[in-house]
């Protein structure tokens, strides 16, 4: 992985972070997130990264349904399907596992997974790569052992999942109600314990 790219998922995570960020990243194409790293990066400070706006965990409206998703190459798992998780909270996490940002994340996710799978939480983790060797099963495959990954894995090398769902950077994590609504996205690292308290409300819904 080049500086160039680790910069630039570095910024997007700071950014992300920021109060509006996500929509602003929302709003943005390429060719404006350049022009903005060059005019923000500057006065952006590590202490930033991770910042996030707070969740109140009773208000967490719909933001649509979730699309089906339909990835045949699976990892802890065979091929999972949203209409088969009605009943469950989801928690969709984009991921590639050359991103450094998203590596910060995976305790968590590992944590949520012991905390809350026996109270009806699946966690997926969508790995969309970037890059060529990311693309390769075995090098996932390693990758979800050397993290002690659990929960299922499912390849998106096509990033047909990730076009259905709008995402922008890695990571993004979303959560989906009981009913297969998209009811939380977080883009970045941090807000780790507003995403505990959103999967704790959905849980209990």
């Amino acid at each position: 992985m080049t500086a160039k790219r680790l910069n630039r998922r570095y910024f997007i995570g700071l950014l992300a972070a920021l109060p509006g960020g996500a929509a602003l990243l929302s709003a943005c194409g390429n060719n404006e997130l350049n022009g903005l790293q060059s005019a923000v990066q500057p006065s952006l400070s590590p202490a930033e990264n991770g910042q996030s706006q707070a969740i109140k965990a009773a208000a967490l409206p719909s933001k649509g349904a979730a699309p089906e998703f339909d990835n045949t190459s699976w990892i802890n798992s065979s091929p999972l399907r949203l209409a088969d998780l009605r009943g469950k909270v989801v928690a969709l996490e984009f991921w590639t596992f050359g991103c450094i940002n998203c590596q910060h994340v995976i305790p968590s996710l590992r944590d949520w997974y012991s905390e809350f799978n026996n109270q009806g939480l699946v966690i997926i983790g969508m790995h969309s790569p970037e890059f060529d060797y990311e693309k390769k099963l075995e090098n996932v495959k390693q990758a979800v052992q050397q993290n002690a990954i659990k929960y299922p894995v499912a390849q998106d090398n096509d990033f047909a999942t990730w076009n259905k769902y709008k995402v922008q950077a890695w990571p993004t994590l979303l959560l989906i109600d009981k009913a297969g609504q998209i009811r939380y996205r977080h883009i970045g690292e941090g807000a780790y314990e507003d995403t505990r308290a959103a999967i704790q409300a959905l849980l209990a819904e």
